[in-house]
């Protein structure tokens, strides 16, 4: 299943020459991906990952086109690595290709980057389609993976609705968001409110999954935007 990005999307890019990096711990799995691009006239791969240290190298070092990741590495989650891509090559496409199929899991990778997602416990993957498919403009999708969206959007409009569509912070996140409004460093704001660094960044994540957000200065005007804070 393919899903259309929209106008407001980038325009349809050509898939030749497509420099891919190929992100997955299971040594089989990943060598039938290279195996698939490799006999593809249309891409090549650029970097083949087991973990996600690996992974995060491998966007720093190549200029790519797209990031197809499993997100249960060894040593974190992929949706760490569409992370970084979005910030070091925002023109890039992802795509997760992953046995994972709960409503969080499949909303932090969208919300993080991801245009593309397929389960490996569906119908066999039809790599090539599915990276010609994201490459012009759609995103694949498994049923599964639709079925999540489609509620999300449901929840979504019935909390614009009734006038809840506006995210609820906890406290401590709300003192996180005036720290990050206000230009603190996550060690400033653990000291001024007697926490440990290491809970800053699970606060800040937090925020910006709430707010739909992937930096600082986004989570300051949507923030600003909706009224959480004020100015």
């Amino acid at each position: 299943m393919t899903i259309s990005r929209g106008e407001d999307e980038p325009a349809k890019r050509s898939v030749s020459g497509c420099r891919i990096i190929v992100s997955e711990d299971d040594d089989a799995v990943r060598e039938r991906f290279v195996h698939l691009i490799a006999e593809w006239d249309g891409g090549e791969v650029v970097a083949e990952c087991a973990t996600l240290l690996e992974t995060m190298a491998a966007i720093r070092t190549h200029e790519i086109d797209l990031l197809i990741t499993d997100l249960n590495l060894p040593d974190g989650n992929g949706i760490e690595a569409i992370g970084a891509l979005r910030a070091l090559q925002p023109a890039a496409e992802a795509m997760v290709i992953s046995v994972l199929a709960d409503d969080r899991t499949v909303l932090d990778s969208i919300e993080a980057g991801a245009s593309g997602y397929l389960l490996k416990d569906a119908d066999p993957v039809d790599l090539v389609d599915a990276i010609n498919d994201l490459m012009a403009g759609r995103s694949p999708i498994s049923s599964r993976i639709a079925r999540v969206l489609v509620k999300r959007l449901a929840e979504r409009a019935e909390r614009s609705a009734t006038g809840e569509d506006t995210p609820k912070m906890t406290p401590r996140e709300m003192d996180i968001l005036w720290g990050i409004a206000k230009g603190f460093t996550s060690d400033e704001m653990a000291s001024s409110l007697g926490i440990s660094r290491q809970t800053v960044p699970v606060h800040i994540r937090n925020i910006y999954r709430k707010l739909q957000v992937s930096n600082r200065s986004e989570a300051v005007f949507e923030a600003t935007r909706q009224g959480i804070i004020r100015l």
